[in-house]
């Protein structure tokens, strides 16, 4: 009988063992699953509060071609710059959109602003000279060889080139945070959005959908106050483009 007793004595210890154990799993699991839907709140939510204040710093702000008010510049963004050195279809359409902007007397100078992180890419270069074989005078076209990304366009547009009011050209999807960002930054801006690239369905699409994180991003960086990547001394390109008429 004892020796019973004592075999059920160990199976019961073995059982309230197992049960003690999966019981401190199942609360790491709880745990964990709520810091997962935590996270997930606070980003949702911080992700619309973002996507919110960009849309309203934009707000009546962004014009069609034919609407948008006359400014000194075009600030023109860069995007992908092909292997040959040809401007992509998204860049071309941006570009168009700036030679018009001049030819119909909109602007009189425009800066070229983005990527040439290293000697084998270069974006302005790419896009002053599709500017100058459309026509444009080399004097009205001013290149900024440190826009790695929007904000450091337009913290630069300011801080390095003096623009105070500008004309931003750049895809209607990314309109809405590049004049906000532009605004937030001490530029007063206005902006026109290229809708043509619609038809790169899938570039489109993906641009757009990664939008919302380039909300947050931007809204994190207007925060912080930080500095573009690249600063440097003041130059005048573009007040030697306006100067001259």
């Amino acid at each position: 009988m004892t020796g019973i007793i004592v075999r059920m004595w160990g199976r019961f210890a073995i059982i309230n063992r197992w049960c003690a154990t999966h019981h401190r799993a199942v609360r790491r699991l709880r745990r964990a699953f709520l810091a997962v839907i935590v996270a997930a709140v606070l980003l949702t939510g911080g992700t619309v509060a973002s996507v919110a204040w960009i849309r309203g710093g934009a707000e009546g702000h962004i014009f069609t071609e034919a609407g948008v008010p006359d400014e000194p510049v075009a600030l023109v963004l860069g995007t992908k710059v092909e292997a040959d050195g040809t401007p992509s279809p998204f860049l071309t359409a941006r570009l168009e959109i700036a030679q018009r902007l001049f030819t119909a007397g909109k602007v009189r100078a425009i800066l070229v602003s983005g990527d040439n992180m290293h000697a084998g890419y270069n974006e302005p270069e790419a896009m002053r000279r599709w500017l100058l074989d459309h026509g444009l005078p080399a004097e009205k076209v001013v290149m900024d060889y440190a826009g790695f990304d929007t904000y450091d366009s337009c913290a630069r547009a300011k801080r390095i080139f003096g623009v105070d009011r500008a004309t931003v050209v750049t895809q209607s999807f990314h309109l809405p945070r590049a004049v906000a960002l532009c605004r937030h930054l001490g530029i007063e801006a206005n902006g026109v959005g290229d809708d043509t690239a619609r038809r790169y369905a899938q570039r489109w699409r993906a641009s757009s959908t990664r939008e919302y994180g380039a909300c947050v991003k931007a809204a994190v960086d207007v925060l912080s106050g930080r500095d573009p990547v690249h600063l440097g001394r003041r130059e005048t390109g573009v007040d030697d483009a306006l100067r001259d008429g």
